[in-house]
């Protein structure tokens, strides 16, 4: 009898909430970049790094961003608590996968329009088991896309408060994380000011 091996399901979540308070109040998901609003690029980048499925957190503008964006491929949950800041964002996005059969989460920002495929491919493929976690690495410290595999959710989501999102769960499991270099693939920015929509094209 021949058992062939599961491929290991490693599901996209996009942070797509913040209401871009320093930008004016100007919904992050709906930045223009390459002519389309930023939200549909980041999504780009999960499934052509090799994610499935993409589950897709809004907030902000929820309704206008499901008007303008392509969503159509993705699970989209709307986050009711995203003033609370990123951890509410991050809790909604591994709460929308309990119950699937996802062995890993990676997880993406949609402010960091310099992060692309390439990127998501590599540290994507630095999972092994459900107990892993990987970072992206940009000339050695830690940045984003970060990956959880599925045994680590439960105590990610209860500690992601405000806008630490996992932060503190990273530290105190430094020596557990998997870097991953990417700053020959990807610049890690983030659009969080007015002088930041510079990175936009």
């Amino acid at each position: 009898m021949v058992h062939t091996q599961r491929i290991p399901v490693v599901a996209g979540v996009l942070l797509a909430a913040g209401g871009g308070r320093r930008l004016g109040g100007r919904p992050k998901a709906l930045l223009e970049h390459r002519g389309r609003p930023l939200v549909e690029h980041a999504v780009r980048a999960l499934r052509n790094g090799g994610c499935g499925p993409v589950h897709v957190v809004l907030g902000a503008a929820a309704e206008e961003v499901r008007d303008l964006a392509d969503l159509s491929a993705c699970m989209v949950t709307v986050n009711p608590s995203w003033e609370e800041g990123m951890g509410s964002s991050l809790r909604a996005g591994l709460a929308s996968l309990s119950g699937s059969d996802a062995d890993a989460a990676l997880v993406l920002l949609v402010d960091q329009p310099g992060i692309g495929a390439e990127a998501v491919a590599r540290v994507r493929s630095a999972y092994r088991s459900r107990a892993d976690l990987a970072a992206a690495a940009y000339d050695g410290e830690r940045g984003h896309p970060v990956l959880f595999g599925a045994d680590h959710w439960e105590e990610v989501s209860a500690g992601a408060v405000g806008d630490q999102g996992a932060r503190a769960y990273l530290r105190a499991h430094r020596d557990a994380i998997t870097l991953v270099e990417c700053s020959d693939v990807a610049r890690a920015h983030d659009i969080d000011t007015a002088a930041d929509l510079r990175h936009l094209e």
